[in-house]
């Protein structure tokens, strides 16, 4: 691990090399094909960010600072590109792409991707390695500085290893170069956690609060980083549900929620002062009630294709004069679209509360062990949530892959249990995307035979996914 070659430097320059190769790869091979390399979601970004800067009579800002102003801003709805369900945020951040070059918006993101992999790099030398239970650096104060420096280079080779992991991870920066912005969302989240781990409550709960804001999922953070505040407080040592409760409430913990929720509603209420009720629909709303059918990993898709809107009257639930049956009453409060939202939240709210708590304050590193263990919980909090949300597609893994490299530090695996988990892993999606393929480009009713996949899919993940928690050790 110590050969110059796996050096990190070499790394990221190679996935530098890597990312900008697939962008003019991109551009050549969409110019000579009719199927794309580009994502589809890239020209939505795109489209949305020419109606931002192109206003016209049928395209304004439909928010209220007009009327506070009296004029009309000189400034466009990116919702009137049909499917745009972003924050406008994004729409601003891509505008180059129209008046700079259509790839702006792939640099973008593909640089997104380096700056996480710098974070990760930076989370794993100075938060992960060194308060690993085999981590060589606890007993090289006790050695001469010639095994000290031995050490160091050792750590380092590894961190660049599981960096690596990341960097080039073929999901990653595929989907990034063909214009997904998760990875925009995926800096956030890091920089959230690079602050956690420093300390820095307030800038952490600034950056949870744009995190949520650019897309509703990291709210489920907002436990652990709680729990994790809460371990400062003396009452933290105390046991009991007292001690407990009086440990999680606190100054710290509440200016924490209370400067999250503020950013929130600050960067959410000067959308909507903007662009409207547009912003708070598309952004927020829409998925409260989304369907989808198609596409789609998770299990509930065939309630929802069983339950999709029809134009036919009789396919009510609750026919006009008749009263509505037990019967009717159960299979409208399962076929509701918020009703599959109940086990996701119990899970990923839940798991929340693993951060543990330092038993005595006599132990200097009892807290820089805890603040080591976050992205174990978030990780094991983000996978719950994409496994039972009721939409899933292959973008949100990369939810949970991002934080896959801080905990295989602490994974002790056998060679033939990982070959197991990634068999796993990756045969339940071939397995589904095989049958997908029949439904999507073959037209044929598979449905019911998709949903047995899906639900093997869920059993699957739920698999590696234990096997992780229990080869997880701090």
């Amino acid at each position: 691990m110590t050969i110059p070659i796996l050096s990190f430097r070499n790394v990221l320059f190679a996935s530098i090399g890597l990312r900008i190769v697939l962008i003019l790869y991109s551009e050549w091979h969409d110019a000579r094909s009719l199927v794309k390399y580009t994502d589809v979601d890239y020209r939505v970004f795109t489209d949305a960010a020419r109606f931002v800067l192109q206003p016209s009579q049928d395209n304004r800002a439909q928010g209220p600072l007009s009327q506070w102003l009296g004029y009309d801003i000189p400034i466009g709805d990116p919702y009137t590109r049909h499917t745009y369900r972003y924050t406008p945020l994004l729409a601003l951040l891509v505008t180059p792409n129209i008046f700079l070059h259509p790839s702006f918006g792939k640099y973008i993101f593909a640089a997104c991707d380096i700056i996480n992999g710098l974070l990760i790099y930076n989370l794993l030398i100075h938060h992960i390695l060194p308060t690993t239970s085999n981590s060589p650096t606890k007993t090289s104060k006790k050695k001469n500085s010639t095994k000290s420096t031995s050490t160091t280079v050792f750590m380092k080779a590894k961190a660049t290893l599981y960096t690596a992991v990341h960097l080039l991870n073929p999901m990653v920066f595929s989907i990034s170069t063909r214009g997904s912005s998760e990875s925009v969302l995926s800096l956030f989240v890091l920089l959230t956690l690079h602050a956690l781990m420093n300390e820095r409550w307030t800038t952490a709960a600034v950056l949870l609060g744009l995190s949520t804001h650019w897309k509703i999922y990291p709210v489920i953070y907002g436990v652990s980083c709680i729990c994790l505040i809460s371990s400062l407080s003396p009452y933290a040592r105390r046991s009991g549900k007292m001690g407990w409760l009086k440990a999680l409430v606190n100054p710290r913990t509440i200016k924490f929620a209370v400067v999250s929720a503020l950013t929130f509603g600050v960067l959410g209420g000067f959308c909507y002062a903007v662009w409207g009720y547009p912003f708070l629909y598309e952004t927020y709303l829409y998925h409260l009630h989304r369907l989808d059918h198609r596409h789609n990993f998770s299990p509930y898709f065939y309630l929802t294709y069983l339950t999709y809107p029809s134009l036919d009257p009789s396919s009510d639930p609750f026919p006009t004069n008749s009263q509505p049956s037990f019967q009717n009453i159960i299979t409208t409060i399962l076929s509701s679209r918020l009703t599959s939202f109940l086990p996701q939240l119990i899970l990923s709210l839940g798991t929340g509360f693993l951060s543990p708590r330092p038993k005595s304050q006599a132990k200097p590193h009892t807290h820089q062990l805890a603040k080591s263990h976050v992205p174990f919980i978030w990780f094991i909090q983000t996978s719950t949530f994409v496994l039972f949300n009721k939409v899933c597609t292959s973008q949100y893994f990369l939810w949970y892959l991002l934080l896959l490299p801080l905990l295989i530090p602490n994974l002790h695996m056998s060679r033939l249990k990982v070959v197991a988990c990634i068999a796993m892993w990756a045969g339940v999606q071939g397995l589904w995307l095989s049958e997908a393929y029949k439904l999507e480009f073959l037209g044929q009713d598979v449905f019911l035979s998709l949903w047995f996949r899906g639900l093997i899919y869920v059993l699957g993940n739920a698999w590696v996914l234990i096997a992780i928690m229990e080869s997880y050790k701090a």
